[in-house]
């Protein structure tokens, strides 16, 4: 079975996020894997080894520095690598899923695996929107999955039970956390990493229309934490001044 899993390269959930001219400046800022994409990378190499055959190709689309996670998932026990560079692009979701909807158009795959959303956007939108537009069949949020002949059964939660949704091969499917507990590279997978091909693609060779539907016109953090105010005077002229406070300075009422 051919595997392709989508990953994203994020900032470490610790990381202090820092503004420099208007933009979030990652210099100094330790990155890693989606969290939801490495339960994608785990599935997947669960797969190939519970089947005893296939291959597992690790597709991501950003900077150079996004070698280091797919070198990761690469020690982890991905076969294989690609990276669509996209430096100097505008990118929004749509212009990301085109990009990697054109690469894996130009590959074999069974089943296609990512996070259902990267935590430092949580727009949750690359992998149904490369599902869209490769026409695939697709299992959101999935718990737990099964491989049959020529079909997938994923589980997922909703609402007071669970639901199982079977599709047909090929197929996309999004992970949601407590669909496995992903592995450590081994030192012996660090070093076979190291030799495993990681094929780096130009986004603007792709051909593909690259005009982001979102524009985005500021970026800026949250503002400070102020001290909160105690009004002291009698209960009715405290409740006066409270309700007035909230109307006319935090304006929730």
């Amino acid at each position: 079975m051919k595997l392709v899993v989508l990953l994203k390269q994020t900032f470490d959930t610790e990381a202090k996020i820092v503004l420099k001219d208007g933009k979030i400046d990652d210099s100094g800022v330790t990155l890693i894997i989606n969290p939801y994409d490495e339960f994608a990378v785990e599935e997947a190499l669960r797969i190939k080894e519970k089947l005893g055959q296939g291959e597992v190709v690790v597709v991501s689309a950003g900077s150079d520095r996004a070698q280091e996670a797919l070198r990761q998932a690469l020690a982890m026990g991905a076969d294989r690598a690609v990276l669509v560079k996209t430096d100097g692009l505008q990118l929004d979701e749509m212009v990301v899923a085109e990009v990697l909807a054109k690469v894996l158009q130009q590959m074999e795959y069974d089943l296609i695996l990512a996070g259902w959303r990267a935590i430092d956007d949580s727009s949750a939108q690359v992998g149904v929107r490369v599902a869209e537009i490769l026409g695939l069949p697709q299992i959101n949020l999935v718990t737990k999955l099964e491989v049959g002949e020529g079909k997938i059964t994923g589980h997922r939660e909703i609402e007071g039970g669970t639901e199982v949704v079977e599709v047909p091969l090929p197929a996309l499917v999004t992970a949601q956390r407590g669909l496995n507990e992903p592995r450590y590279p081994s030192m012996k997978g660090i070093m076979q990493a190291k030799k495993k091909e990681l094929k780096v693609i130009n986004a603007a060779d792709l051909g593909v229309n690259a005009t982001p539907k979102v524009e985005i016109k500021e970026i800026f953090l949250p503002k400070g934490k102020q001290a909160g105010k105690i009004f002291t005077d009698e209960p009715a002229v405290a409740v006066a001044k409270l309700v007035k406070a909230l109307r006319e300075e935090a304006k929730v009422i």
